[in-house]
């Protein structure tokens, strides 16, 4: 139950974050890789069984540790909880809350009720995760709801073809004026985020995993096509540099 516990977990289960977190600060990384690795162990239960109500069950064993971390009792021994408990205050873990009630959504295959809907399920996966990051870094929460958004539909619409593939319905509108649409909004929303941001260096560590949405976003505007032909990515160098930026300067 500690701290590389969760950056092994992370390392094997999403070597994107894992790059992130090894590219933040030393002192971010044992908040990083805890939320890092209860991201992977939240998103991954919908889909490790063909039963709803098991997939259900453990989205609620998550929901009731992070409420035990929220209101300060005793909280369960877990390789991921422990650490992340640690780093933790009520606001973060009531954050994090949200993100696993929204993980309810992967469980079914029922499209998203309405663009608002699809709005909020990126709201409160990958804004949370973000939002609670920067918090348990000591950063303020301006602008990172927006950059969160935006970061989230970028990591969205790169897996749209996955998710059909599983037999989910992604995107509200899958017409190629309402997916430009789509990302058309969320560069704007992380643009208007990216410059209401007021962060240290450390607490702007928890917003690398970013740092391509930018360039995604823009491809997608300009060729929509790319979402349904799994072709919405950034090249290795590409990311690898915008994270060295992202490391030296504090550009996301």
């Amino acid at each position: 139950m500690s701290v590389d516990a969760c950056a092994a977990l992370v390392e094997r289960g999403d070597p994107w974050r894992f790059a992130c977190a090894m590219a933040a600060p030393v002192a971010a990384r044992r908040v990083l890789f805890p939320l890092y690795a209860f991201n992977i162990e939240v998103a991954r239960a919908p889909w490790v069984t063909q039963e709803p109500m098991i997939a259900e069950m453990r989205l609620q064993w998550w929901r009731d540790a992070l409420e035990e971390i929220a209101t300060g009792g005793t909280v369960r021994r877990h390789e991921v909880v422990s650490p992340l408990a640690d780093v933790l205050d009520a606001d973060a873990a009531r954050l994090l809350d949200r993100l696993v009630e929204a993980r309810r959504w992967d469980i079914y295959k029922a499209p998203f009720e309405d663009a608002q809907h699809l709005t909020h399920y990126l709201e409160d996966t990958s804004a949370c995760l973000m939002r609670a990051g920067v918090r348990a870094l000591g950063g303020a929460d301006t602008g990172v709801a927006d950059y969160g958004f935006g970061a989230g539909l970028a990591m969205f619409l790169q897996a749209v073809p996955e998710l059909e593939a599983r037999g989910r319905v992604p995107l509200v509108d899958g017409r190629p004026e309402g997916v430009a649409s789509l990302a058309r909004d969320g560069l704007a929303r992380l643009r208007s985020g990216r410059k209401a941001l007021r962060l240290s260096r450390e607490a702007k560590a928890a917003l690398f995993p970013g740092v391509t949405a930018s360039a995604l976003l823009a491809r997608v505007v300009a060729r929509p096509g790319l979402v349904v032909a799994g072709g919405v990515q950034v090249s290795e160098a590409g990311r690898k540099l915008r994270l060295i930026r992202a490391s030296a300067f504090g550009r996301v």
